[in-house]
């Protein structure tokens, strides 16, 4: 056993169950973070290899450790899990894919990657090195599409509030904090019976703006079913409904289980494509009480699980 690990990620023995690892299996952990999935495996199965990408320098600097600690069976990469299939295509035919998808807790925990509004620091956001960060998007977006992006990326019902409040603020002077950005949200959004912060929802829709994350997603789930195997295991914790309705409709899609068109309807009749996964349950998996009560980032977590079958990768529309 090597020295504790950093972070226990959610859902840890749910993961370890879904990914049902194979001695000398290949493995990715998709959003390597504080290496929590990617230890667990390493430790739990001999003579595995495991490819842990992250976006973030940080993490991967975090990793050369854990690295050293398993010589030869951990390669971290910087780089985003969408091109998983392109940056780790030495990892093919992977036995398992684990994503932990959202914001880490050590980039939460960090005031001056700007994600958390518990603390001041600056208004950045980035997962990894490039892009504006969240402080040229709330300066710069004209007010209507700021309002789109905190609405639908938010599901925040005063977004168009906000969004007058933010362009009103920067007239007097560029918002380059988080402090500042969050009090101007509780300015306007009233506070909620279920004590969440006024200003999470807004601080959520940047975050996923700036880092694409629901495009990640997309190219996520697709890169791992190029790069995964016949029985490979594909898992993925989700923790907002945005994250879990691509991941279900993708599963759903990939596993042959959406609604066929009608027979009736005009049009040439066309066989489906034979399922590239298929569902381990039908259900998501939720944390019990005990890990909700020690860690309350697992409250909103889902998992799903799902085999990769030998049929080809579906063919993206163009």
């Amino acid at each position: 056993m090597t020295g504790a690990p950093v972070h226990v990620p959610v859902l840890l023995a749910e993961v370890m169950e879904g990914l049902a690892l194979r001695p000398g299996g290949r493995y990715v952990d998709g959003t390597f973070g504080a290496g929590g999935y990617a230890r667990a495996i390493l430790e739990a199965a001999p003579d595995t290899r495991v490819w842990g990408i992250d976006r973030d320098p940080a993490a991967i600097a975090r990793g050369r450790d854990l690295a050293a600690a398993f010589p030869g069976r951990l390669v971290l990469v910087e780089g985003r899990f969408g091109d998983m299939d392109r940056i780790v295509a030495d990892a093919a035919p992977a036995d398992g894919v684990a994503l932990d998808l959202g914001v880490s807790s050590p980039q939460i925990d960090t005031p001056d990657r700007g994600f958390s509004f518990r603390f001041d620091g600056p208004l950045d956001m980035r997962m990894g090195r490039e892009g504006p960060t969240a402080a040229d998007v709330v300066n710069a977006m004209d007010e209507g599409a700021l309002a789109d992006v905190i609405y639908h990326l938010g599901e925040e019902r005063f977004a168009r509030r906000v969004a007058r409040a933010i362009v009103a603020a920067r007239a007097r002077g560029p918002i380059t904090r988080t402090a500042e950005l969050a009090d101007l949200v509780r300015s306007v959004v009233p506070k909620s019976r279920d004590g969440i912060d006024p200003a999470t929802r807004t601080f959520q829709a940047l975050r996923i703006h700036v880092n694409d994350e629901l495009g990640e997603v997309d190219r996520g789930m697709s890169a791992a079913e190029r790069l995964l195997g016949p029985g490979g295991r594909l898992c993925i914790v989700t923790f907002h409904s945005l994250e879990d309705r691509k991941v279900k409709d993708f599963l759903k899609r990939r596993s042959g289980n959406e609604a066929a068109p009608s027979r009736h309807l005009p049009g040439p009749s066309m066989s489906p494509p034979p399922p590239t996964f298929v569902l381990t349950r039908r259900k998501p998996v939720a944390p019990g009480a005990a890990e909700c009560a020690t860690n309350p980032r697992a409250r909103s977590a889902k998992l799903r699980v799902a085999e990769r079958t030998p049929a080809p990768p579906a063919q993206e529309a163009a």
